[in-house]
């Protein structure tokens, strides 16, 4: 629109007037309008393309940040697993190193030996326990099946007893319903016999008075008849007499054979409890003496528990002291040893460097004589001979120094490799006692009392 202004203004002074002027102006302002969209379109562009590249260097960049990262990521990955399999070829080597050592070293060996022993001393004293126990479980078993025939012949014997008494009181019962009987049969019989004795009587009065009525010779008949009737009565009598006296003699000799058999029985009872009373009195000294075993054994157990623990702990102690002294000659010969070391060493060195020195000297004559007879330095000048001299002094000299640095090399080396071999045997020595360790806390616990000395 500026631009179409500056034009029209530019153009003011011979710009026609009219409708032509209007037309020209017109198309000016639409030519602007239009440059104008297209520079905005060419901004448009530009922006969306300078966007494009924007992102695109972003994406790029997340690419290349992600690639470092995966990198980065991978490279750690890596570092772990080789620090892994650095720790799993370690851990192989540490524990194959142990094997070899619990298998070489003397001091594991013997010890192992040692718990072993005292494993078999625990399962012998175990053994000797169980059998013991087992002893005691058959004197109690047997004291208690003593105890129980006890009881079962005490109720049999109170049964057997109990049937007996009651089968002599019913005896007893019968005997005197017998007897009642027997008293109930007399008495009705006599009672009987009075009764047909008034029928008689009765018949025979009867008799007599009408006898007496007829005739006088029959009286006497009736007489005689009543004389042999009472002889009769007596007759009767005297056989109620004998039967009784009879029936008395067989009760009193029944009773005789009860009383009797009563104390047959009595003293039978009377054996068979004094048989009980000595079978008891001698379960009781078996009993007796079953506990007195028994507390006994149990005592002896228990005194040679107190003296296997006692014993255990003397010699614990006397090993304590023994390690403690063996530790003091330890440190007393190490302090010596290193001592005597040390002077050995001084004076080794001193001899060392006194063969040192002597033959870097005799090595440096003979390596001068050499160069001297190589190069003949008695027909060089004297200039040329010093020269010549001062280089083979020093060439001798470098051969030396050489040979100085190898030595010291060499004996560096020796010292690396000693050190080495030290560190080694203390790390042999530290597995060695930790292995000690791992056995001893693994197994005494359960051994308390049955180490050997």
């Amino acid at each position: 629109g500026g631009r179409a202004s500056e034009m029209a203004g530019g153009r003011g002074a011979w710009a026609p007037c009219g409708p032509q002027a209007s037309v020209q102006r017109g198309a000016v302002l639409v030519a602007a309008e239009a440059e104008e969209r297209s520079r905005w379109r060419r901004a448009a562009r530009l922006w969306a393309a300078l966007e494009q590249e924007r992102r695109l260097e972003e994406a790029l960049l997340r690419a290349e940040e992600s690639k470092h990262q995966r990198a980065l990521q991978l490279e750690q990955e890596e570092r772990q697993a080789a620090e892994r399999a650095r720790v799993r070829r370690e851990k192989r080597k540490d524990e194959k190193m142990r094997q070899q050592v619990r298998e070489n070293s003397l001091e594991i060996r013997e010890l192992e030996k040692k718990l072993k022993s005292a494993y078999m001393n625990k399962e012998r004293a175990a053994q000797i326990a169980e059998k013991e126990a087992m002893q005691c479980e058959k004197m109690k078993r047997e004291a208690e099946i003593a105890q129980k025939m006890k009881e079962e012949y005490e109720r049999v014997t109170k049964e057997e007893s109990s049937a007996e008494l009651k089968q002599n009181e019913e005896k007893i019962m019968y005997q005197q319903e017998l007897e009642k009987q027997l008293e109930e049969e007399q008495e009705r019989k006599k009672q009987d016999a009075y009764e047909e004795f008034l029928r008689d009587k009765i018949t025979i009065d009867e008799i007599v008075r009408r006898i007496y009525e007829e005739d006088e010779m029959e009286k006497q008949l009736k007489l005689d008849k009543m004389r042999a009737a009472q002889t009769g009565i007596e007759e009767f009598k005297k056989e109620q007499a004998i039967w009784r006296r009879r029936q008395r003699e067989e009760m009193e000799e029944e009773s005789r054979k009860i009383m009797e058999f009563a104390n047959i029985q009595r003293q039978r009872e009377e054996d068979w409890m004094a048989k009980v009373r000595d079978s008891e009195e001698r379960k009781q000294r078996i009993q007796s003496m079953v506990a007195q075993n028994l507390e006994r054994e149990q005592q002896k157990h228990e005194e040679l528990e107190q003296i296997r623990q006692q014993l255990y702990l003397e010699e614990k102690a006397e090993a304590e002291r023994k390690k403690e002294m063996a530790e003091i000659e330890k440190r007393i010969k190490q302090r010596l040893d290193l001592k005597q070391t040390y002077e050995e060493q001084f004076a080794l060195k001193k001899m060392l460097r006194q063969a040192v020195r002597e033959e870097e000297e005799a090595f440096r004559q003979q390596m001068l004589a050499k160069f001297a007879e190589d190069d003949r330095i008695e027909q060089m000048n004297t200039q040329k001979r010093r020269m010549k001299q001062l280089e083979h002094k020093r060439a001798v000299e470098k051969l030396i120094e050489d040979r100085r640095k190898q030595f010291i090399a060499d004996k560096e080396r020796e010292l690396e490799d000693r050190q080495l071999e030290e560190r080694r045997q203390e790390n042999i020595r530290a597995i060695v006692e930790e292995e000690r360790q791992k056995l001893l806390k693994e197994h005494v616990p359960r051994l308390l009392g049955y180490l050997p000395r």
